[in-house]
């Protein structure tokens, strides 16, 4: 699975028009790629199910809806985030459109002592419905996100989906390690309700860490990887919730 070209197609379907169906094999290679996935923290207890999306309150003209359910432990939700990346792109690669649809309901909001953490609202759509041009999608500044050599990743990763595209995810470069930070701009929420908007953001975060993994590994680095305890909101602008220390592979 090549991730990293799909990041240059995927986009958000806010609203399915024009239709295609998914077939029962489709979901069938759906299933056993969500079998393949690698999580964030191997320790925390997941499971994704696909249903109509007319059994959830998503309206949005979708034909299924995936629901993500977990364990409640820490880093539950960047792992949700990092764990349906890795399927958002490969929806993509099979000319499936999605969308995050972080308000959706399912019918069952536990299954197995898991609970219902934010579902995927998916539709066949025509393949020159997904994205021609990433370079034309709306994102802050280069220089607002990133801090020091880029390494011919920034460019690409900044382009990671997120909750109202808050982008909420800042990154150090110090020469020898990538310190990522989830940012949390004082006043600034977009429309998302007050009390959503660091749930939402765990989640963009666990995104943007897939698709930067994506980005360097195509550009040839490999890396050692420190995940950071992601406290509360407690005032604080700026709280570590990865380490990365690359080099470029020989």
């Amino acid at each position: 699975m090549d991730y990293y070209k799909q990041i240059f197609k995927r986009k958000s379907f806010h609203l399915f028009r024009d239709t295609g169906m998914i077939t029962d094999q489709d979901i069938r290679e759906l299933e056993d790629f969500i079998g393949t996935v690698k999580p964030l923290y191997i320790e925390i207890k997941t499971e994704v199910r696909i249903v109509p999306e007319n059994e959830t309150t998503c309206k949005r003209g979708g034909q299924f809806c995936l629901l993500f359910y977990s364990e409640s432990k820490e880093g539950y939700l960047q792992n949700i985030g990092y764990l349906g990346e890795q399927i958002d792109l490969y929806l993509a690669s099979k000319n499936i459109g999605a969308l995050w649809f972080g308000i959706g309901r399912p019918k069952d909001v536990q299954i197995n002592g898991l609970d219902f953490v934010i579902m995927i609202s998916i539709a066949k759509m025509p393949e020159e419905k997904f994205r021609k041009d990433i370079f034309k999608s709306k994102r802050k500044p280069l220089q607002e996100i990133w801090r020091g050599s880029s390494l011919g990743v920034a460019e690409i990763a900044r382009y990671a989906p997120s909750a109202c595209n808050a982008q909420p995810w800042v990154v150090e470069n110090t020469g020898k390690e990538l310190m990522v930070y989830r940012f949390k701009q004082p006043g600034k929420r977009g429309i998302m309700p007050i009390d959503k908007v660091l749930y939402y953001n765990k989640i963009d975060m666990g995104i943007f860490l897939f698709i930067l993994e994506s980005c360097l590994e195509h550009e040839g680095y490999t890396y050692n990887r420190i995940l950071y305890v992601d406290a509360e909101d407690d005032g604080v602008v700026q709280t570590l919730i990865a380490k990365y220390t690359y080099a470029i592979c020989c």
